[in-house]
């Protein structure tokens, strides 16, 4: 079975998803057996296979594709080729309406003063976060992406950094807990 998708990116992320000499074109191709055409002009990609090999890495494909056009390095869009991992895309929109002093305004929170609010929620949750244009996009496992949609959407409603962060950390420590009971579980049987 073939497989045939167009996805578009902005024109401005183009020149990052072919990279330098074709780099990350030829990487995503070899990667997911896929050939990748690209129209630089409208920031439209044709994601093509032949169906020959597995029938989910066309998928994840896409997925590095939209990726890099959210405004992830293309290293950060090639985790996604781990099976666990995924994408998720926030449109800011449902937060803010059509406002454009809204949007800027939620997205300053989100990613707080040098970028320090993004890169705390990253190391809290083991998730890659990307705020381009109108979206924030999350690559991670579906625990950590859970969490980080928790996050953005309280930072993004209006909660304190402090709180979130807070709350971040008792996941955490929940987390570790629960792995350290499974362990302790294994030991007893």
């Amino acid at each position: 079975m073939s497989f045939e998708k167009i996805v578009r990116i902005p024109v401005d992320r183009v020149g990052s998803l072919i990279g330098k000499s074709g780099k990350v074109k030829s990487q995503i191709e070899k990667s997911c057996s896929v050939k990748l055409d690209i129209d630089s002009e409208s920031g439209e990609i044709e994601i093509l296979s032949d169906g020959s090999i597995d029938q989910i890495q066309p998928f994840k494909a896409v997925e590095v594709v939209n990726a890099i056009g959210r405004g992830f390095s293309p290293q950060n869009a090639m985790t996604l080729m781990k099976e666990e991992n995924s994408l998720y895309i926030i449109d800011l929109r449902d937060f803010a309406g059509k406002s454009p002093q809204q949007i800027e305004r939620i997205k300053g929170r989100i990613i707080g003063e040098g970028g320090r609010a993004r890169t705390n929620m990253e190391n809290l949750t083991g998730a890659s976060i990307c705020v381009y244009g109108k979206t924030v996009s999350i690559i991670g496992e579906p625990h950590q992406i859970k969490q980080a949609i928790a996050a953005i959407s309280s930072i993004s409603a209006g909660s304190r950094h402090g709180v979130v962060y807070g709350k971040l950390e008792a996941n955490r420590r929940q987390e570790k807990l629960d792995r350290m009971q499974l362990w302790e579980k294994d030991d007893v049987s």
